[in-house]
């Protein structure tokens, strides 16, 4: 843990909205991630967070809350299986995600900069205030993955996960989400887009929503020296 604070903090020392690491910060954080074992941050399978225990409404999502500042946050997302964190943003946002164990499907867009149709930035921007989006990732990841590094114009910028399995997810991020600053997390429905285009499936329409999504937030005992 102590490894994770001191390369998240060098990798972020600079961060602001907006901002990228460099390539040689993202692959040494990514390293000391993909390195990662259930372990070394404390959790396993067998914790509480990660069964569903009730049968009416949908199994809960935990995230367990190890540190934030300003400039960069990180924890993890306990999902038990068939659980859901719905399609949601992150503004400004450069996101490193490193899957524990289990396994979960991944769906992720970027904002389209252009029309496949049209191939202009006239049309992206539907009469009921929803955006195109392409396709960035569709496919199911488990703990043998690489960690996922999204970005704030690429990368996937925008994902929903849902839980194959009980699965853990740990995600440093920065800067974290200000609602003060304009940067609050939004979330997204989906539509499907359709044109005369053969690249139809790997764009939807994206439309702001009101969302009752809320996950049990638990704060970690800190074992790392700030």
């Amino acid at each position: 843990m102590q490894r994770l604070f001191d390369t998240s903090r060098d990798v972020f020392s600079a961060s602001s909205p907006g901002f990228v690491p460099p390539p040689d910060a993202v692959a040494r954080l990514a390293g000391l991630l993909n390195g990662l074992k259930p372990h070394d941050v404390g959790i396993d399978p067998s914790m509480s967070c990660f069964k569903h225990t009730d049968s009416e409404g949908p199994p809960p999502v935990t995230y367990l809350h190890f540190y934030d500042c300003s400039k960069f946050s990180f924890g993890i997302f306990c999902l038990p299986k068939s659980a859901v964190i719905p399609l949601h943003n992150h503004p400004g946002m450069t996101v490193f995600s490193k899957m524990l164990f289990g396994s979960m499907h991944l769906k992720s867009y970027d904002w389209a900069r252009s029309n496949p149709e049209s191939d202009t930035s006239s049309t992206l921007t539907a009469p009921n205030g929803a955006r195109l989006a392409k396709i960035n990732t569709d496919a199911v990841f488990d703990a043998s993955a690489e960690t996922i590094v999204l970005y704030p114009e690429n990368g996937g910028n925008l994902h929903c996960f849902t839980a194959l399995t009980p699965c853990a997810v740990l995600d440093v991020m920065g800067p974290p989400y200000n609602r003060a600053d304009g940067r609050d997390c939004a979330y997204y429905d989906e539509s499907p887009y359709s044109s005369t285009s053969s690249e139809d499936g790997r764009y939807s329409w994206l439309k702001e929503i009101p969302s009752t999504f809320e996950m049990k937030g638990v704060q970690m005992p800190r074992r790392f020296i700030i």
